[in-house]
């Protein structure tokens, strides 16, 4: 049965070189005054084990996307992914929060501090 929640992300894509620029500076269906809050998860098949795993459990984004580093070398290039997995927050196109793996390759972040970033920096700019 699959339940509809508000405020949950419902899906997640995959996306490479070709569609990530588009991707970081996607609006909210809410409207154009929306922030809109998108994650990215630089993410490598060999460490599918270590990804995080509770993406649709977020709130107050407008999308989650997993870039694999082999179909992404200008993103990885570009924002200096050494390790996947690599969680980067971005506000209204603009990188504003990272988790960076250690040598563990160990996902650097669980749901709580994940969510609390995403709502500090949804709320950094509000009055």
């Amino acid at each position: 049965i699959g339940l509809l929640l508000s405020g949950y992300v419902q899906a997640q894509e995959y996306i490479g070189d070709s569609k990530f620029d588009d991707a970081i500076h996607e609006k909210s269906a809410f409207g154009d005054d929306e922030t809109s809050i998108i994650v990215i998860e630089f993410w490598a098949q060999f460490n599918d084990a270590n990804s995080f795993k509770d993406w649709n459990k977020l709130k107050n984004i407008t999308h989650y996307y997993r870039v694999d580093i082999a179909n992404a070398p200008k993103a990885k290039k570009d924002y200096r992914v050494r390790m996947a997995p690599t969680i980067i927050i971005f506000k209204d196109g603009v990188d504003q929060k990272y988790f960076k793996a250690g040598l563990d390759l160990e996902c650097p972040v669980d749901l709580r501090e994940l969510q609390e970033a995403i709502d500090d920096v949804k709320t950094a700019s509000q009055f």
